[in-house]
């Protein structure tokens, strides 16, 4: 996804919007004032992706009840293509990027004209070939989270959108529970993605806090998505398991942070720390007074700070040498 070492941070707005565009807009907002590079949405055709038989999930009933049906439930959460166009048009007055998961072929359609730099293919269609053939048709780059899948199903989805002509594919691991357990979170699975397949890898992450999104950025990740809200306390499914704006701009910088920490991966001594060297480090020093022209033996040398000095792994070199004047205690030997 990208040429630098910048880990993309999505800022999953979802549907913790309420269906309102004035809140989807402040939450575009909010993400760039924490920080974040991307603010993601859902786009669909409700009765185009769920049955009117389609039970809720647990944590769906947990969070909004079980009265209504989930094509109900997400008919209320959804904007038209309209809505999401002005959406798109914000995000770009404000300089944060739009993204947007479609979750079926109409949305896949109406978001490849959006000059977006990629699709982002939800875990639950990760199966849905006719839909990764259209997903592969818009030639875009594709992030496909790969949430309650097995191997095989991630190899069929890479293949069906490469033979239709997707461009480079990014595997977000991912556990889809709502929140995960730190117990579930499997991150060395996002490695094992990356050496696999061949793929740059990153996370989606459903678990509460910011650990999970450290640790990704440490092994590696080019994207880290997570959900986000305005207040845990508002009505929908998914606030319980999102970050309000002060997690989100924690877990930012400490993303931020780790890509910093984690430098050019080549052992070496700092800028930083090469003033403390001759100060931490040793130098071969008189232990008593030395004559002039007197053997120096393990028993007139020592080694002793600062380490500007003849440094102590020659000590074999000099020991059997003379002394090249006399030195008193501690005096640094010169050779």
């Amino acid at each position: 996804m990208q040429e630098d070492k910048h880990v993309l941070i999505i800022a999953e707005a979802g549907v913790n919007h309420n269906g309102d565009l004035a809140l989807a807009m402040e939450m575009a907002r909010v993400a760039k004032a924490c920080g974040a590079d991307a603010v993601k949405y859902q786009t669909a055709v409700p009765e185009l992706v769920i049955s009117m038989f389609a039970p809720k999930a647990e944590y769906q009933k947990q969070t909004t009840g079980d009265k209504e049906s989930q094509l109900d439930m997400v008919r209320k959460l959804h904007f038209d293509f309209d809505s999401h166009r002005r959406l798109k048009e914000y995000c770009d007055s404000i300089g944060i990027q739009y993204l947007s998961s479609p979750f079926d072929i109409p949305s896949v359609e109406f978001l490849a004209t959006l000059d977006l730099p990629c699709m982002k293919v939800p875990s639950g269609e990760i199966t849905n070939y006719p839909y990764l053939v259209a997903v592969g048709r818009t030639h875009m780059p594709v992030i496909l989270s790969t949430g309650m899948s097995i191997p095989e199903e991630i190899e069929a989805a890479i293949r069906v959108l490469k033979e239709n002509g997707a461009g480079e594919i990014t595997l977000l691991h991912c556990n889809t529970e709502y929140p995960t357990r730190y117990e579930d979170a499997n991150l060395g699975a996002m490695v094992w993605l990356r050496e696999h397949f061949g793929c740059p890898v990153g996370l989606s992450d459903h678990t509460n806090g910011t650990v999970c999104d450290v640790a990704a950025a440490a092994l590696g990740a080019v994207v880290i998505e997570k959900h986000f809200t305005l207040d845990k306390n508002m009505e929908g499914p998914d606030h319980k398991a999102s970050l309000e704006p002060a997690e989100l701009a924690e877990m930012v910088l400490a993303v931020r942070n780790t890509e910093a920490a984690m430098g050019s991966g080549i052992k070496a001594v700092s800028p930083s720390e090469a003033k403390n060297k001759p100060i931490a480090r040793k130098s071969i020093v008189a232990a008593r007074r030395i004559s002039a022209g007197e053997l120096l033996t393990e028993e007139n040398l020592t080694t002793k700070r600062p380490g500007s000095g003849v440094d102590p792994m020659r000590w074999n070199e000099v020991l059997g040498t003379r002394a090249v004047r006399d030195f008193e205690p501690d005096e640094l030997i010169e050779l």
